[in-house]
């Protein structure tokens, strides 16, 4: 007995109704019958049109690091979703997933129950790692006679969250003119380079240009 083809519409509506008062596919814990499910749909689906599994999908890829070591036969997936076996019969007899209002509310509890440690599991884990970038950023002078330290001590004077200023130095760029090469880290949700370089430009009486030469990610 294999499982349902989950490509079609009606299986897979089929499948969301079985789930609606269900945290698992068989039982009261994650087991071989929902990773037989879970891989057999491979790719995650409408959560608007089938609520039900798509919260069962992303439960379910929480353990996706456990799932060699969880219990139970994947066989036993399809001899529960065999939504073929009732062909013949009338489907007003038939309950094809045999709930009533007593199963319903204990599935209900079950359920509230494995929302809540999969909410916990998820809070333990913690916020991913900060996406930072190294960036080395240049500030050319108008002229030789441009005061340098003044200058670096104007562009290290700007604040912004996220932003860590580093180590520094003058490089020559000819005529006697150096420009400001300047090591920098940023967070890259909290900085926008491009305004970074405009709050550079505003140091009018120092600064003629910017430029970020290099960028490597953290």
């Amino acid at each position: 007995m294999s499982l349902p083809d989950f490509t079609n519409a009606e299986n897979l509506s089929k499948l969301d109704s079985f789930l609606a008062s269900k945290s698992y596919i068989d039982g009261h814990e994650a087991s071989q019958a929902d990773v037989a499910v879970y891989e057999t749909l491979k790719s995650p689906v409408d959560s608007a049109k089938y609520p039900n599994v798509s919260r069962w999908q992303e439960h379910i890829k929480s353990y996706e690091a456990e799932h060699s070591g969880l219990q139970g036969d994947k066989a036993k997936a399809a001899e529960l979703l065999n939504f073929g076996a009732a062909a013949g019969e009338n489907d007003d007899d038939v309950d094809l997933f045999g709930s009533d209002e007593e199963e319903d509310a204990e599935a209900e509890r079950i359920k509230a129950e494995r929302v809540k440690e999969y909410q916990a599991r998820k809070a333990a884990k913690g916020p991913g790692p900060v996406a930072k970038s190294v960036v080395t950023f240049e500030v050319k002078p108008w002229d030789d006679e441009t005061d340098m330290v003044e200058l670096e001590k104007e562009v290290r004077a700007i604040e912004m969250d996220g932003l860590v200023w580093g180590a520094s130095k003058l490089v020559p760029v000819g005529y006697g003119v150096s420009k400001l090469q300047i090591t920098i880290v940023v967070e890259d949700d909290k900085v926008s380079l491009d305004e970074l370089q405009e709050r550079v430009q505003e140091i009018e009486d120092y600064v003629q240009s910017s430029d970020i030469a290099a960028m490597q990610k953290l």
